[in-house]
């Protein structure tokens, strides 16, 4: 009997500890996101980001590549949920840093997880776990002509 008990207790010692450390992978849409409510109010206008390859103008000056590497909350959210409010402070940054460097947009936005590069015009990379959700993303700022 006391084997049993060992057993069942070290077998949900493990199924928590498998949970705790969820880190699942999910590709989200970046129109959707961009489209809420809440990007449409906290993002700023005068600072245009584009992500991959999308087309944008022609640019006079470059002011470097960043990185940003965010997390955020995600007990009591969906994956979904917790993924937008990540990329928003992601971009949030992004939007900064353009500031801080003179610049009027951010290009090429890429996933960047753990160093990793994933280049798209339609999606971002985001991981969930059980606690906290992230998003990194590198960006090239630049000035674009008007």
């Amino acid at each position: 009997m006391k084997f049993f008990k060992v057993v069942i207790g070290l077998s949900l010692i493990l199924i928590a500890s498998n949970t705790l450390a969820r880190d699942t992978k999910h590709m989200y849409s970046i129109q959707e996101a961009m489209e809420s409510a809440d990007f449409k109010q906290r993002l700023d206008p005068n600072i245009a980001l584009y992500f991959g390859e999308q087309a944008h103008g022609e640019v006079t000056k470059s002011l470097g590549s960043f990185p940003t590497n965010k997390k955020t909350n995600a007990f009591n959210k969906s994956d979904d949920e917790a993924c937008q409010w990540v990329l928003l402070s992601a971009l949030l940054t992004l939007q900064d840093r353009a500031k801080k460097e003179g610049g009027n947009a951010v290009i090429n936005i890429a996933s960047y997880y753990k160093k990793n590069t994933v280049v798209s015009d339609t999606e971002y990379e985001c991981h969930a776990g059980a606690f906290v959700a992230g998003v990194a993303l590198m960006g090239e700022v630049v000035e674009l002509a008007n």
